[in-house]
């Protein structure tokens, strides 16, 4: 079930984000505002050096859960362990990408992030409706960086001379967007067990 819209959303896009659970949660985020001219598959955060190994990572990822399917069929306690030692290779590859590009302070913010899109607090008003912005999370506990190209479609000015600035994603991959919704439900679970 949606969270109650807030008194202070704009009601014209209100309707269409209620598709989505959302959550106050504080993420790491990065930021990078695209040019008019940048094209879609460039990539904002300098990973590119990367993306060959990433694939390679998703194939085999894709190429164990397959197999297991097949071995859950003959033998559930293998199934279990090597499902472990998967999580395991995960959560270590997770780690070690994260020690290799620590956020600093600054970088943890309080935002409200659903699967659709995120709104988040910028100490200046830097931020226009239109903008194209890059946006690459860290989730936590887990670290997962999901990546977004994302549009602005609304800023409202605070009292302090900053803004809160709410976003709509425009272009994001599947898995990025279910490891947003998974980081959603933990999140609602953690809630219950804290009441």
């Amino acid at each position: 079930m949606p969270s109650p819209s807030t008194p202070s959303e704009p009601v014209e896009y209100t309707s269409e984000r209620r598709d989505f659970f959302r959550i106050e949660d504080r993420i790491g985020l990065e930021i990078r505002r695209l040019s008019p001219n940048t094209s879609p598959e460039e990539d904002a955060f300098d990973g590119d050096h990367l993306e060959s190994l990433k694939a390679e990572f998703r194939r085999l990822d894709q190429d164990v859960r397959s197999q297991l399917a097949s071995l859950a069929e003959r033998d559930r306690l293998l199934t279990g362990l090597i499902k472990s030692l998967n999580g395991k290779l995960d959560t270590l590859a997770r780690i070690m990408t994260f020690e290799q590009n620590p956020l600093q302070p600054e970088d943890w913010q309080e935002v409200t992030l659903s699967e659709g899109g995120l709104a988040f607090s910028s100490s200046t008003p830097a931020w226009a409706i239109g903008d194209r912005l890059a946006i690459r999370m860290t989730l936590p506990p887990e670290l997962f960086q999901p990546r977004a190209i994302a549009q602005v479609i609304d800023v409202q000015p605070d009292s302090t001379g900053g803004a809160r600035v709410h976003t709509e994603f425009e272009r994001i991959q599947d898995s990025d967007r279910q490891q947003i919704a998974r980081h959603v439900m933990r999140w609602q679970i953690r809630q219950r067990q804290k009441e």
